[in-house]
């Protein structure tokens, strides 16, 4: 069984339309009791690592992250001096998350090759080994498949000993990279990309399923496993004392494959009443190992609670 630790919760904004707004929304997430306010990495929204920035200067405790930043955007050396800048200039609060790319549309709109599912996951397993080394100081001389560095060190210099790094995806192998490289792996519980280049199918979301990666994570990690984090990234949270019909409308909305079992049972989702949701996160921190949640800023207004019951527990 995996050494419990306590809860974790970050809020994903993955738009703004203001400073203004951007400003308040990490205040409020600092003030509901959030532990990190979390970008993504999209064309057509905004440069992840700037908006962090902004809001390091608006918030004192709240960490900052990424969930997750494509790789195939950056150059591990580049991107390690933004990270180190960025702790830096916030006095230590970065946590670091990485993925493979799975929107091809976006990189034929940047221009960039999309290549196959396995090449992009070679090139992140990569780079995170990359990325760890320099942003722990050391000097990289590094002759790789997808990356040449020669002397390369990381100035200025981060804040914290060792900045953490997650990796997150849906696949087995992007798993496997997170749980032998990483410091946190990200669970999504998707599937393959659909036809519109966005939007995935919900093919990890059964508890059989979120078994069966969660094992596959730990026999890559090895003797790593008890200090890895396990993250989820949630799709939707309903707070409600009705949740057989609230799956159901979920169902009928965008998840036609799932059954009600499955969508109130699924780590990658929250419905039910507030302590529902509290016994079920208990219950799979000791199934499964999860102790950091990741929800969109829907879940304002119906989340506190929670996170008010479950905070360092």
């Amino acid at each position: 069984m995996k050494p419990s630790r306590p809860f974790r919760f970050s809020l994903q904004v993955p738009h703004s339309v203001s400073r203004g707004e951007w400003v308040e929304l990490a205040r409020r997430a600092e003030d509901t009791g959030f532990d990190l306010l979390v970008t993504a990495d999209h064309l057509g929204g905004p440069a992840p690592l700037v908006a962090l920035a902004v809001a390091a200067e608006a918030t004192e405790r709240l960490r900052l992250g990424t969930m997750v930043l494509n790789n195939d955007f950056y150059h591990p050396s580049l991107l390690a001096r933004d990270a180190a800048t960025l702790d830096l200039l916030s006095d230590g609060r970065l946590e670091l998350g990485l993925g493979a790319g799975h929107a091809w549309p976006e990189y034929e709109r940047a221009g960039l090759v999309f290549d196959p599912p396995v090449r992009r996951v070679d090139r992140l397993e990569e780079a995170v080994a990359i990325l760890r080394r320099l942003l722990d100081g050391e000097t990289v001389t590094h002759h790789g498949a997808h990356y040449d560095l020669r002397e390369e060190a990381v100035a200025p210099r981060p804040v914290q000993a060792r900045v953490p790094l997650l990796v997150g995806g849906g696949g087995d192998r992007v798993l496997g990279v997170g749980a032998r490289l990483a410091d946190a792996i990200g669970f999504t519980g998707l599937g393959r990309t659909l036809e519109d280049g966005q939007h995935h199918e919900p093919a990890g979301f059964s508890p059989a399923r979120v078994a069966e990666q969660v094992a596959h994570a730990e026999r890559q990690a090895g003797e790593r496993w008890p200090s890895i984090e396990l993250q989820v990234l949630v799709q939707a949270v309903v707070v409600t004392n009705d949740p057989v019909r609230a799956a159901e409308d979920l169902i009928a909305t965008h998840l036609r494959t799932m059954s009600v079992d499955d969508v109130l049972a699924t780590p990658y989702l929250m419905v039910g009443s507030e302590w529902e949701l509290i016994d079920r996160l208990v219950d799979r921190r000791e199934r499964w190992g999860f102790t950091h949640y990741t929800v969109r800023a829907d879940a304002l207004g119906q989340i506190e609670g929670v996170i008010a019951a479950l905070a360092r527990r």
